[in-house]
C-alpha cells in the first residue's frame, strides 16, 4: 500500500501502543468537557458569580495546579505513568464535574476549582505515557494529532446548543456536567485498558521504590540544575508561559465578551468554538505540516504569534452593537475565528513540542513537573488580572493578551535557542 502523502495522516495510521491509545481516546473530550466549556463562564454569571470572582477562581485553580504540578513528577515516578493517569483523571475531572453539576454559588465553584487543579498530575503522567515510547522525530506530529483530536470535539457542539434552547441555560449546563462525568469515566477506563507502562516508567518505579515523597522532592535540586543549564529549556519555558497565559484569558473571557459585549445569544455560543476547531483541524492537515516540516521551528513560531495577535486585536476593535449582534459583528467574529484557529493551534503544538524536545529523557517526569509548576506560577496572576480588567471593560482582557503575544514575538526573534538534538529531532 502506498504511504499517505500527508505526514499527519501517516503518523495517525502508524501510531502504535500508548501513543495510539492516548490520541485515539482524546475525541471523547468532545462528548464530555467540550460540550460544556463554551457555557462554563456564562453559567457562573447566571448563578450570580461576577467577573472579578470568575477571574479569582481561575487564579485559585492555577495555584492549586502549582501545588500538584510540583508533586506530579514524584507521583508519576512512584505510581507509574499509566496508573497515575487513571487515578488522577478521576479525581481531577470526574469529581469536579459532579460538583459543577449541582453548584449553587461561588463556593461550589471554588471547591471544584481547587480539586480540578489536580489535573496537573495527570497532565505530566499523560504526557510521559504519550511520548516516551514514540520516536522523537514524530513528537511534533503527535502533539498536532492531540490538538486535532481535541478540535474534532467541537463537532458535537450543536448538542449543547439544542439543550440550551429547549431546557434553558442553567438546567442544560447541569445536564452537560453530569454527562461529562460519565464520558470522562469511560475515557479513563479505555485509556487504562489499552496502554502499558512505559519503559522509562518501569525504570523510575523501580528506582523510587521505598523512597519517600519528601526525599524525592528534595532530590529536585539536582533536576533544577539540569533546567538552569539548558538555554533551550529556559526558552521553551518562556514560550510556554506566554502561550499559556493567553490561552487562560481566552478560555475564560472569549465567550463572555461575545455574549455580554457583542450581543451573541446563549444558544449560539457553542458554534464559535466549533467553527474555530474545524478551521484549526483544516490548518493542521494543510498549512501547519508544511510550515513545521523543516528542521527550524523559529519562523513558524513567529508566524503563530503574529497571526494570533492579529486575531486578538481584531476582537478588541469590533464595535459593540446597540442590542443584538449585527451581521457585521458576525462577519468580524468570523475573521477572529480564522486567525485564532491558526495562531492558537500552531502555538499550542510548538510550545508543547519545544518543551518535549529540550527535556532530559532520563528525568522527563521530574523536569516536566518543575517546568509545569513554573509555568503555572507565572500565569496564575493573569486570571485575577483579566477578571479585574473585564469588570471595567470586557474587551480589555484582550488588550492584555495582545501585549503578551507581542512579548512572544520579541522573545522568539531575539532569544531563540536551537540545540543539535532539537534540530535532529524535527527533521522528517
Amino acid at each position: 500500500m502506498q504511504r499517505p502523502r500527508n505526514p499527519m495522516i501517516a503518523t495517525l495510521l502508524n501510531l502504535r501502543g500508548n501513543g495510539r491509545a492516548a490520541v485515539y481516546t482524546e475525541p471523547l473530550w468532545g462528548l464530555s468537557m467540550m460540550l460544556v466549556l463554551p457555557y462554563a463562564s456564562v453559567f457562573m454569571l447566571a448563578l450570580g458569580v461576577n467577573d472579578n470572582q470568575i477571574g479569582l477562581l481561575a487564579t485559585i485553580s492555577i495555584l492549586s495546579q502549582v501545588v500538584f504540578g510540583l508533586l506530579s513528577g514524584v507521583i508519576t515516578d512512584k505510581l507509574g505513568r499509566r496508573r497515575t493517569t487513571a487515578l488522577f483523571d478521576i479525581i481531577a475531572w470526574a469529581i469536579p464535574c459532579l460538583i459543577w453539576a449541582f453548584a449553587q454559588d461561588f463556593w461550589w465553584f471554588l471547591i471544584a476549582s481547587v480539586i480540578n487543579g489536580v489535573w496537573q498530575v495527570t497532565q505530566n503522567s499523560w504526557d510521559c505515557l504519550l511520548v516516551e515510547d514514540v520516536d522523537r522525530s514524530e513528537i511534533p506530529k503527535v502533539y498536532s494529532l492531540v490538538k486535532v483530536a481535541g478540535e474534532f470535539s467541537a463537532l458535537f457542539a450543536p448538542i449543547a446548543a439544542l439543550l440550551v434552547v429547549n431546557l434553558g441555560l442553567e438546567l442544560a449546563v447541569r445536564i452537560l456536567y453530569l454527562n461529562a462525568f460519565v464520558i470522562i469515566s469511560l475515557k479513563v477506563w479505555l485509556l487504562y485498558r489499552y496502554t502499558t507502562e512505559t519503559a522509562t516508567g518501569l525504570v523510575r518505579m523501580e528506582q523510587t521504590r521505598g523512597i519517600s515523597i519528601w526525599r524525592s522532592l528534595w532530590e529536585y535540586r539536582t533536576v533544577l540544575s539540569l533546567i538552569v543549564r539548558s538555554k533551550g529549556t529556559i526558552f521553551s519555558l518562556v514560550i510556554a508561559v506566554l502561550v499559556g497565559a493567553v490561552a487562560l484569558v481566552n478560555g475564560i473571557f472569549w465567550q463572555i465578551v461575545i455574549n455580554q459585549r457583542l450581543g451573541v445569544p446563549d444558544a449560539l455560543l457553542p458554534f464559535f468554538p466549533m467553527v474555530r476547531s474545524l478551521l484549526s483541524v483544516l490548518f493542521f492537515f494543510t498549512i501547519i505540516p508544511r510550515l513545521t516540516r523543516a528542521s527550524a521551528l523559529k519562523v513558524p513560531t513567529l508566524i503563530g504569534f503574529s497571526v494570533y495577535l492579529a486575531g486578538q486585536l481584531l476582537l478588541v476593535s469590533i464595535p459593540a452593537p446597540d442590542a443584538a449582534a449585527a451581521a457585521s459583528t458576525y462577519l468580524l467574529l468570523a475573521g477572529c475565528l480564522l486567525l485564532d484557529a491558526f495562531g492558537a493551534g500552531i502555538l499550542f503544538m510548538l510550545s508543547e513540542s519545544l518543551v518535549a524536545l529540550h527535556v532530559d529523557r532520563n528525568e522527563r517526569s521530574r523536569v516536566m513537573a518543575i517546568q509545569r509548576t513554573t509555568v503555572m506560577l507565572a500565569i496564575a496572576p493573569f486570571g485575577w488580572i483579566s477578571g479585574w480588567l473585564s469588570g471595567m471593560d470586557r474587551s480589555w482582557p484582550f488588550l492584555l493578551t495582545s501585549v503578551l503575544l507581542v512579548l512572544g514575538l520579541v522573545a522568539t526573534a531575539r532569544f531563540w535557542t536551537t540545540t543539535h538534538e532539537e534540530t535532529h529531532a524535527v527533521e522528517a
